[in-house]
C-alpha cells in the first residue's frame, strides 16, 4: 500500500502540471471521435480537454450510443475525416465495431494520414494492419492481476457480469480465462453471471437494472466475500453503488479510472475547477467509502486509463506527423505517453508486426 501510494503521489502532481498545459495552435487538424457521457464520460471528457488545448485544430465528434446498430454511421463519421485535406491524423476511443472497416476505406483513400486507436473492440489481428497505433488495457495482464487484487482485498469468489458479445472478443475472452486460472490457483471460485447486453432490446437503463437488482441477490446468496467484475462501462455505477450498500467488494471497473464510475455512485459533485483534477476526486472517493464503513473493500487503477489513451493518442498522433514518431518503439511509445500525460504505464506488444500495445498500470484500495 504505502508502494502504491507513493507512486500515486508522484502521478497525480504530474498528472496535474501536464492537465494544465496552455493552449496551442497546429498548422493541420486531428479528427478525434469518442464515446458520447452515457458510454464513456472520461474519454468524452478527454476530449473536451485536448479540442482546449489545441482550438480549432481538434475536430471532435461522439459514435451513437447505439452504435452496434449504427456501424453505417461510425463508419462515415471516420471516412468523413479523411475527406477534409487539412486533416493529417484521426484518433479513436473506443475503437468500437465499424473502426476498421473505416481505417481501411481511409488507407485506400489517403496514405498520409495517421491513425491511432484506443480500447478497439475488433480483434488486434483485424484492427493492427490499418493503423499506426492502437492501445488497449492488458486484459492478458489484468487477468491475474484482477485475481490477485480481489483475493488481497479479502474475496472468496469473483462474480464475473458479462454477456455473448463481450466475451466473443479475443481479448476479454483470454483474460477470463487468466481471471480463472489464477483465481484457482488462489482457492478463489469465479461464477458467471450473464447480464442484458446494453445494445440489446433493454439498452442501457436494462442493463444497469439489472446489476442493482442482481448484486443485493448474490451477496444473499454467497455472503459479502464476494467481487464484482463487469466488462461493460455503463454496468460501472450502479455496480459500485450496489457493492457499497451490499458490503462486497469492488477491485476495479472494466476500464479502470477514479472517474468512472465512482462519482455518480457516491454523488460527488465536480465542479468545472476540478474536472480531471486525480487528488481532488481521490480524496473524494476515499473519504465517501470510509463515511459509509467500506474501506478496503473498494479500489481502481491510479490513471484514467481510457482518458490517458485520448490525451496520449492526441499527442502520439501530433509526433507522428510532424516529426515521423517511430510507433514501433515500445520505450519510445511509453515516455511520449508521460510526456503527454503525466501517467507512467508498462506496455507489452501483442502481435510481433504490430504496433498494438497492452497496457497497465497500479492500482489503489480506498
Amino acid at each position: 500500500m504505502k508502494k502504491r501510494l507513493s507512486i500515486l503521489l508522484a502521478l497525480v502532481l504530474v498528472f496535474g502540471l501536464v492537465g494544465a498545459a496552455q493552449a496551442a495552435s497546429l498548422p493541420f487538424k486531428i479528427g478525434l471521435i469518442t464515446g458520447t457521457v452515457s458510454q464513456g464520460e472520461e474519454e468524452y471528457q478527454a476530449a473536451v480537454k485536448m479540442a482546449a488545448r489545441y482550438p480549432d485544430s481538434i475536430i471532435h465528434v461522439t459514435y451513437p450510443d447505439n452504435f452496434m446498430q449504427e456501424q453505417e454511421t461510425v463508419i462515415g463519421q471516420i471516412v468523413q475525416f479523411a475527406m477534409d485535406p487539412e486533416i493529417k491524423a484521426i484518433v479513436v476511443c473506443q475503437a468500437v465495431p465499424g473502426s476498421t472497416a473505416a481505417f481501411s476505406t481511409v488507407r485506400d483513400m489517403r496514405d498520409d494520414i495517421v491513425i491511432i486507436a484506443g480500447v478497439p473492440h475488433e480483434d488486434p489481428a483485424v484492427v493492427a494492419p490499418f493503423v499506426d497505433l492502437a492501445m488497449e488495457t492488458d486484459q492478458l495482464r489484468r487477468g491475474a492481476s484482477i485475481a490477485q487484487l480481489a483475493a488481497e482485498m479479502g474475496a472468496k469468489k469473483i462474480l464475473h457480469y458479462s454477456f455473448p458479445r463481450h466475451m466473443s472478443m479475443e481479448l476479454l475472452a483470454v483474460r477470463y480465462q487468466n481471471m480463472k486460472d489464477e483465481a484457482a490457483k488462489l482457492g478463489l471460485e469465479v461464477i458467471d453471471v450473464t447480464a442484458p447486453d446494453p445494445m440489446g432490446d433493454a439498452g442501457i437503463p436494462g442493463t444497469q437494472q439489472f446489476i442493482l437488482e442482481d448484486i443485493p441477490r448474490q451477496a444473499e446468496i454467497h455472503g459479502t466475500d464476494i467481487a464484482f467484475f463487469g466488462t461493460n462501462c455503463a454496468m460501472m455505477e450502479p455496480a459500485i453503488r450496489a457493492s457499497l450498500e451490499a458490503g462486497i467488494i469492488f477491485p476495479e471497473q472494466c476500464c479502470p479510472s477514479p472517474f468512472h464510475g465512482y462519482p455518480g455512485a457516491l454523488g460527488i459533485e465536480i465542479d468545472e475547477e476540478h474536472k480531471g483534477d486525480v487528488p481532488y476526486i481521490l480524496d473524494q472517493i476515499k473519504a465517501k467509502v470510509a463515511e459509509m464503513g467500506r474501506s478496503g473493500r473498494m479500489a481502481t487503477w491510479v490513471a484514467p486509463i481510457n482518458m490517458v489513451f485520448v490525451e496520449a493518442g492526441v499527442e502520439l498522433a501530433i509526433k507522428g506527423v510532424q516529426e515521423g514518431f517511430d510507433f514501433s518503439d515500445v520505450a519510445a511509445v511509453e515516455e511520449a505517453v508521460y510526456e503527454a500525460t503525466g501517467v507512467k504505464v508498462s506496455m507489452n506488444r501483442y502481435l510481433d508486426d504490430a504496433n498494438f500495445y497492452l497496457v497497465i498500470a497500479d492500482s489503489i484500495i480506498f
